[in-house]
C-alpha cells in the first residue's frame, strides 16, 4: 500500500483541461500540519484571453499560501493554470477567481495572489488579492516581481 494519497494527476498522463471549470485540482494531506509555513507557486508565463478582443494576455502570477489541513498538488495546479490559455476573462476576474477557487477548495490558513499583467494598450494592470491579514509569525517574502518600467 502506498503512502501517496490517490490523486487524479500525480503519476498519471493528464491531458490539458479545456477550461478552468473543467480542471480538477488535487489536494493532499499537509505533511507538516500544525506548522506555520508559506508555500509559493510562481507562473511567469501565464496566459489567458482578452474577453473583448480575443487577443492573448500574459501575466506573471505568484500564489503564496499558509496550508492548514491540505496542500495543493503542484501538477494539478499547473494544469489548472494552463487551462486559462483559451479562457476569456478580465485580468481582475482571472486573478481573483484563481484565489477564490484555491481558498474555497483548500481552506488554507492564509492565501494571497499577485497577478502582474503585461501591458496591453500601454497600461500594465497588476491585481492583488488575499484572504486577510498575514498570520502572526508567518514569514512571507516579497513576491519579487518588479513594477513594470517600460523601455525607459
Amino acid at each position: 500500500m502506498s503512502d501517496t494519497p490517490e490523486t487524479l494527476h500525480l503519476g498519471q498522463n493528464s491531458p490539458l483541461p479545456a477550461s478552468p471549470d473543467e480542471a480538477n485540482l488535487d489536494y493532499v494531506p499537509n505533511p507538516r500540519r500544525g506548522s506555520l509555513y508559506c508555500v509559493r507557486f510562481t507562473a511567469p508565463e501565464f496566459t489567458s484571453l482578452c474577453p473583448v478582443t480575443g487577443q492573448p494576455d500574459f501575466a506573471h502570477i505568484v500564489i503564496d499560501y499558509a496550508p492548514d489541513e491540505t496542500i495543493v498538488e503542484s501538477k494539478s495546479l499547473k494544469l489548472y493554470l494552463a487551462s486559462f490559455r483559451n479562457h476569456a476573462g478580465f485580468h481582475e476576474d482571472v486573478t481573483v477567481g484563481i484565489g477564490h477557487r484555491l481558498r474555497g477548495e483548500m481552506q488554507p490558513k492564509w492565501l494571497r495572489i499577485g497577478g502582474y499583467w503585461f501591458p496591453r494598450g500601454g497600461i500594465p494592470i497588476d491585481v492583488f488579492w488575499q484572504t486577510g491579514p498575514v498570520p502572526d509569525g508567518l514569514w512571507v517574502p516579497d513576491q519579487g516581481v518588479a513594477p513594470y518600467r517600460g523601455r525607459g
